[in-house]
């Protein structure tokens, strides 16, 4: 019997511009050998200088991100959030298969001006960057009601390869985009972007459109919060990775079916309960509404319903609430299916 270090999951999580989960398009499962002395090899090996594909912690969002997915096209815009150093191997790999936005962190090198001076840092992508002037203002929503002004600029810039890569490598003419909000309120950082991608940005609102695009990566955290929180991945304690891979594989599609219904009421509330609800589910929340002195279940709508499902869940509807959140959703379904099943049961004659 061989001891893993546990199990890690790298996933691909495909959604609309309005944030409705479509699902995962791609899956990797993968495990460490061991835990200890990783970080004193990095004394002597440097981690930018390994190969990137002989690097095992890199394996799962490589695979994940592969062009070679049934699911790809030439025509699609992919967006992954793998560490920003390993970039310029990807766009190597992946040819004109991406398109990519990803946050920047790395200060790359840069063509020099024309007209720059001999030690001038203007060879630097940061410092180009920061030689723009501003294009515009554009007004954002923080939480649910504080709203803030991001002063937003872009550039095109030829950015080379690293001095070791540069054989390797060719430059490539990337657009940069740089947010910064311009009065950030107290105890709270500002907000500074700095997002990179090879998509056309030719005027103001295609910048802002990328910086909206670029939000959306958080509905992949989401995600995995319910399959953690929710779901209590972490806690399972399974033999084999064998099980535990098939383990996280089944609740990543009930995690995802929690947030799809979710951001589904909220996208399209005035839609179809059947379009995100299953026909039992549905009878299910009409028998607790009947069995009601004030049924609430007003108009036959996606939102009534999931508000329904979330009062299960101990959603108190007043009237500041934010809406209801995929936990206390999970926790209404979880009930709700429970009901269900009670539903089917008593429908049966007992003893026959």
């Amino acid at each position: 019997m061989k001891t893993l270090c546990g199990v890690l999951m790298h996933s691909r999580l495909a959604v609309t511009l309005t944030g409705t989960p479509l699902g995962l398009t791609a899956a990797k499962f993968w495990t460490r050998t061991k835990f200890k002395g990783t970080l004193a090899l990095k004394r002597h090996i440097n981690p930018t200088r390994v190969p990137i594909e002989t690097r095992r912690a890199t394996a799962g969002w490589r695979t994940c991100a592969s062009p070679s997915s049934s699911l790809a096209r030439p025509s699609a815009a992919c967006m992954w959030g793998p560490g920003e150093r390993h970039l310029r191997a990807l766009l190597h790999r992946a040819g004109p298969w991406y398109s990519f936005l990803v946050r920047v962190q790395t200060n790359r090198l840069a063509e020099r001006p024309a007209d720059a001076a001999p030690h001038d840092p203007a060879h630097r992508v940061f410092a180009q960057l920061a030689a723009t002037p501003w294009s515009g203002r554009h007004r954002i929503t923080v939480d649910q009601d504080e709203t803030t002004w991001l002063q937003v600029k872009f550039i095109a810039i030829n950015t080379l390869p690293p001095v070791g890569k540069q054989k390797r490598y060719s430059p490539q003419v990337l657009t940069y985009i740089h947010a910064l909000e311009e009065n950030p309120p107290p105890g709270r950082d500002p907000i500074d972007w700095k997002l990179v991608t090879n998509l056309p940005v030719d005027d103001l609102s295609a910048a802002v459109e990328k910086l909206g695009w670029y939000a959306l990566r958080w509905k992949a955290e989401v995600f995995h919060k319910v399959m953690k929180s929710g779901c209590r991945a972490e806690e399972a304690r399974l033999e084999t990775a064998e099980r535990l891979a098939k383990f996280l594989a089944l609740i990543a599609v009930v995690s995802w079916r929690i947030f799809f219904v979710t951001m589904s009421a909220r996208a399209k509330p005035d839609a179809a309960p059947d379009s995100a609800l299953t026909f039992a589910e549905i009878t299910a929340l009409d028998r607790i509404d009947a069995s009601r002195t004030r049924p609430r279940l007003q108009r036959p709508t996606l939102a009534a319903y999931l508000l329904q499902i979330a009062m299960l869940g101990g959603y108190l509807t007043r009237k500041h609430d934010p809406p209801p959140g995929n936990m206390v959703v999970w926790r209404g379904m979880t009930r709700l299916h429970d009901i269900t099943f009670g539903i089917a049961i008593g429908s049966k004659d007992v003893g026959n």
